[in-house]
């Protein structure tokens, strides 16, 4: 009876807490890759808040102010930040409608989550690349 014991103590599974340096070892799935983005991008979207309502702000005061504006959105540090909230809200969007399909339950199995998270991250990246390239003026 005591062995039987020890045996279902040896065969549970032992959950660690995982530390920074282990945390890049880590292989993620790819569902829980575009979960922490979207979360990470609806921080970004919101903790950048008060610049977006400060661009807005001065691209509608006045002529000169507009003229302030586009001055300032032409550096590119100015235009690095602006791609990277412009990736946030693609990604949060892209992520937000497979999160309500998965609430809808289309899609839930397990290779159709994969294949639908491989999906939200490549087609936010890949429009936040034509965004950016009409940002930077390519075409």
């Amino acid at each position: 009876m005591v062995d039987s014991q020890q045996n279902v103590k040896k065969d549970r599974p032992v959950y660690r807490n995982i530390g920074l340096a282990q945390l890049i070892k880590y292989r993620l799935p790819w569902a829980g890759k575009v979960s922490i983005l979207h979360r990470i991008s609806g921080a970004a979207m919101f903790l950048l808040l008060p610049f977006i309502l400060y661009l807005f702000d001065q691209s509608l005061a006045s002529e000169l102010s507009h003229q302030k504006f586009q001055a300032f959105t032409g550096n590119v540090l100015v235009k690095i930040i602006c791609l990277g909230l412009i990736w946030s809200f693609l990604h949060h969007f892209c992520a937000g409608i497979r999160y309500l399909l998965l609430d809808l339950e289309i899609g839930v199995e397990k290779s159709e989550a994969n294949r639908s998270a491989i999906v939200v991250l490549f087609l936010g990246l890949a429009l936040t690349a034509v965004v950016g390239l009409k940002l930077f003026g390519v075409y």
